[in-house]
């Protein structure tokens, strides 16, 4: 069975990015305070991580067979330029493919659009991934997973600041409350804490 999991930089108060998209560089401080350094897939993007984060993130591209973002984080990003930093194929989920993509070519075959809803983007990043974990970003696409009962674990790097409002990993959950199993790890770097939490299945009752 193919894992889904949604991961994430996250502070304290819940927020995947702080107003008007701000809070970035506090949000990916701990991706440059450490004293490993972690090559990308991505030419430009060169991480500095404590020996903790290095693992984590190692055990993540090692696990991860194809991820799925939506449009927003995909033009924030451009695209990252038609090479994401974790190495393997992106499915992003959007109302229409972008025409004027200027790394198309560059990308290649590495990059999917799905039109259809979160159910056909996860089943194609399923096939892409060839056995392999399938990741979401968090945001829209995780509360969709989790609405539709095909996310499987939530993952966070919990960073200790307060952002005081912005987007939150999750917002407006259709089966709220949900009551998650864990964690079942819980790693400590330098200015982050690495959470996983397991997802019931859809449906089971919150225990009072």
């Amino acid at each position: 069975m193919t894992k889904v999991y949604s991961n994430a930089s996250m502070s304290l108060d819940g927020y995947i990015s702080g107003p008007e998209e701000s809070g970035f560089d506090r949000l990916f401080t701990w991706y440059g305070n450490g004293d490993v350094i972690v090559e990308t897939t991505h030419e430009d993007l060169t991480f500095a991580l404590s020996p903790v984060s290095a693992t984590a993130w190692h055990d993540l591209v090692e696990e991860t067979g194809a991820l799925i973002v939506g449009r927003k984080l995909f033009d924030l990003t451009s695209g990252w330029e038609g090479n994401h930093p974790i190495g393997c194929p992106v499915v992003v989920l959007t109302h229409r493919e972008p025409e004027d993509w200027p790394h198309k070519e560059a990308a290649g075959s590495r990059f999917t659009f799905v039109t259809d809803g979160i159910v056909s983007a996860v089943e194609r990043a399923k096939a892409i991934a060839g056995g392999k974990a399938v990741g979401v970003s968090a945001g829209t696409i995780a509360r969709q997973c989790l609405d539709a009962g095909l996310l499987d674990e939530v993952r966070i790097d919990l960073v200790p600041v307060l952002l005081g409002g912005g987007t939150p990993y999750f917002e407006q959950i259709e089966n709220a409350p949900v009551e998650l199993e864990g964690p079942i790890s819980t790693d400590q770097g330098h200015g982050v804490t690495h959470l996983r939490y397991r997802v019931p299945p859809l449906g089971r009752p919150v225990s009072e």
